[in-house]
């Protein structure tokens, strides 16, 4: 399996080497130029990894810029997949889900989702350093799909649309406002009920 990763791996640089890319990974086709990463583990593998793709794709990823990529919560889970032998050897899936959000200016929020990888590796109880080893790989693997998937999802946006979002957002934050105030006046316009006063006797 290592083996065989490796040589995936290998033909990959090679390919890139000579100016081939796959369809839709063309990571300098983003049109957002500026923008901030946060993360709440600010100096996790993900994050660090995600700032060097921006970086290396022409984005100015820095804290003054308009726009702030924010990944709000990373999260792995590993269950037995398949059994094999007398349970020395064992399937297992790993999942990772990565949250995030995009804010604009007051840390509004423009818009939020999710991206979500999955792996399957196995687990040789007779070769436990083999095994992870390959657990290892397979997770550097899912985090480099994570970053791939974020860089995609980021050549669908481009500032227009986040200038749309940006207004939206306003509109509902002036919306909310207003609804707040119309609420206090209304209570400051209101009688308030005297208490019950009872003659002497």
């Amino acid at each position: 399996m290592i083996k065989r990763n490796l040589l995936v791996m290998g033909l990959a640089v090679l390919l890139s080497a000579c100016g081939f890319q796959l369809r839709g990974t063309d990571t300098n086709a983003l049109t957002i130029k500026e923008m901030d990463l946060s993360a709440r583990n600010a100096y996790g593998p993900t994050v660090i990894q995600l700032r060097q793709v921006l970086q290396g794709s022409g984005v100015k990823v820095h804290a003054g810029a308009p726009y702030t990529l924010v990944l709000t919560n990373e999260t792995e889970t590993q269950r037995a997949a398949s059994y094999a032998g007398a349970g020395r050897s064992v399937d297992y899936e790993l999942n990772t889900v990565l949250n995030y959000t995009i804010q604009g200016h007051d840390n509004t929020e423009l818009l939020s989702d999710k991206l979500e990888v999955q792996k399957v590796y196995n687990y040789d109880g007779n070769n436990i350093t083999g095994s992870n080893q390959e657990s290892n790989q397979v997770r550097e693997e899912m985090r480099r799909e994570l970053v791939q998937k974020m860089m995609l999802r980021l050549q669908l946006l481009n500032p227009v649309q986040l200038e749309e979002l940006q207004a939206k957002a306003d509109e509902r934050a002036r919306a909310e406002a207003e609804a707040v105030e119309a609420a206090r006046r209304a209570q400051a316009e209101t009688p308030q009920q005297s208490p019950l006063e009872f003659p002497v006797k």
